[in-house]
């Protein structure tokens, strides 16, 4: 009989969470839910320097808005509390005791200045830093001796120098590594605290992860973390060092520490832009609070979670050659750690959207307005508390849009909308260039204004035929009057049609609008 699959992600909580943390979480979270097994959330706050106690929220709401659940973990609880590895210090330091008694770790009395010596002539050497095993050749009188006057100690584990360590990584494949070539690692501190390498070790063990399902750079921990997994007493779980996510147009890993580099990608500056254009507008500052490296950023600007899980599956995961849209029950249906590739995931903005594009395409209307609502209440834009008049203009408007809402907050980019007709704002340039500078273009909006007064019904339709009439009889071009009409009523040079427009603002705000703007002319 097989042991159930117990998947865990353990993420230190330092201020966001990363897109590329959330596609690794993603992967152990399919995998679990793929074998009916069990999911496991834990906050390795092992370094108590690094941690910021609000990036907590974020993590959680990046859990929450994506609908991941976890089994166990923070607020879930579950057989294995705690789950924050700050709270299980006393877990740690009896498995450093009990390695030390068996005689797989021994305290090193080596002063730090030794040590660094040590470094300094092995690179002198060019050769492997390998610690010097001083504290090994002490009599047993001597290490009493050096423990009852307080002289400071580190432990470290004893790497078994006389062999190799090898997994049989489910994507890297077979790797191994030679023990005589690695130092021994500290698993304690003198101040009594454990290392992370350590720490997550024990944690493994006590809460019985039987899959390890993180990113490639953690390849490097893995050759110490497998021997420390042995000399527990730990059957070695098993390891898949997924690809790290790249930044656009790069081979180098899509980093926050990158972020003035990003800004500038031409991959990514639109989506920079769009934080600034959209985030002040909500109240919750701009690119350089939230930025395309962080999840919460797409919260924020109305992604939809089936946006979100689609492409996070994709970077590095594939059904076969052309599958591109599933649902997430597809994806767990069908995710296998075979069909992880080695190679790393490029991030593609361009192909994000087209799956955000294309899951919003299945929502229905009554879904496309509850979610844009939001938007236009925390941008002021209307009521906390919307009446059933706003609710249908809300509709109306989100229907004309047709395909041009590609994420919920693109409904503020239509503001012409939802504001008075006494504070439309008029673009500078398209004005300028649709009404001031061309006199005759401003006549024909006041020849058209008369009739637009006793046009029936005032709908879209009536309102086209009636403009191609008078250009027809006018003699004149389509665009000298359709574009001075669009700014005299929208105050811009693009958006939904201009009939529907007309449609959308009724006949009186029409007139009063068209009335303003001939007066700033």
């Amino acid at each position: 009989m097989s042991t159930p699959v117990r998947t865990r992600f353990a993420p230190s909580p330092t201020g966001y969470m990363h897109i590329g943390g959330m596609r690794t979480a993603l992967f152990a979270w399919l995998w679990a839910r793929h074998t009916g097994g069990t999911f496991i959330l834990r906050i390795d706050d092992t370094d108590q320097e690094r941690n910021v106690e609000a990036a907590l929220g974020p993590i959680f709401r990046a859990f929450e808005w994506l609908g991941l659940n976890w089994d166990e973990g923070p607020k879930a609880g579950g057989p294995h509390e705690p789950y924050y590895q700050s709270q299980r210090s006393h877990l740690y330091k009896a498995a450093v005791e009990q390695l030390l008694k068996e005689g797989k770790a021994f305290k090193d009395f080596d002063p730090p200045e030794l040590i660094a010596e040590d470094r300094k002539q092995a690179e002198a050497a060019k050769k492997t830093y390998i610690n010097v095993r001083r504290s090994l050749e002490l009599s047993e009188a001597e290490r009493q001796e050096f423990e009852a006057s307080g002289k400071p100690f580190t432990v470290r584990f004893l790497v078994p120098r006389d062999q190799k360590i090898a997994i049989d990584d489910a994507v890297r494949g077979h790797v191994e590594w030679d023990c005589s070539l690695m130092p021994d690692p500290v698993i304690m501190r003198s101040n009594g605290t454990c290392l992370y390498n350590f720490a997550t070790v024990v944690d493994d063990v006590q809460m019985g992860i039987t899959h390890i399902i993180r990113a490639e750079e953690h390849l490097a921990n893995t050759p110490v973390q497998a021997l420390i997994h042995l000399a527990l007493g730990n059957p070695l779980p098993v390891f898949a060092h997924i690809p790290f996510i790249t930044a656009p147009g790069s081979t180098k890993k899509l980093s926050k520490r990158d972020v003035e580099k990003l800004r500038n990608s031409p991959q990514l500056k639109k989506m920079f832009d769009r934080a600034d254009e959209v985030f002040p507008q909500l109240g919750i500052g701009d690119s350089k609070s939230l930025n395309p490296v962080m999840v919460e950023y797409y919260e924020k600007l109305g992604y939809l979670p089936a946006g979100i899980l689609n492409a996070l599956s994709r970077l590095g995961w594939s059904l076969d050659g052309s599958t591109e849209f599933m649902s997430l029950e597809e994806v767990v249906k069908n995710f296998t750690l075979e069909r992880i590739v080695k190679a790393s995931a490029g991030f593609d903005p361009e192909k994000l959207q087209s799956y955000q594009q294309h899951w919003m395409n299945q929502l229905s209307l009554e879904e496309k307005v509850a979610g844009s609502l939001p938007f236009l209440i925390q941008s002021k834009l209307i009521s906390a508390e919307p009446d059933d008049a706003t609710k249908l203009m809300v509709s109306r408007v989100i229907a004309a849009l047709g395909d041009r809402l590609r994420v919920f907050s693109d409904i503020l980019d239509y503001k012409e909308f939802f504001v008075a007709d006494e504070e439309l704002v008029y673009e500078d340039k398209p004005f300028q260039q649709r009404l001031r500078d061309v006199p005759e273009s401003v006549g024909f909006v006041r020849s058209l204004r008369e009739v637009i007064l006793a046009v029936e019904p005032f709908d879209a339709a009536s309102v086209d035929k009636l403009v191609h009439d008078f250009v027809e009889k006018q003699g004149i071009k389509i665009g000298q009057v359709v574009n001075a009409l669009r700014v005299a009523i929208t105050g811009k040079s693009a958006g939904v049609g201009l009939f529907d427009a007309f449609a959308l603002l009724g006949r009186d705000r029409s007139i009063r609008r068209i009335d303003r703007a001939l007066s700033r002319v």
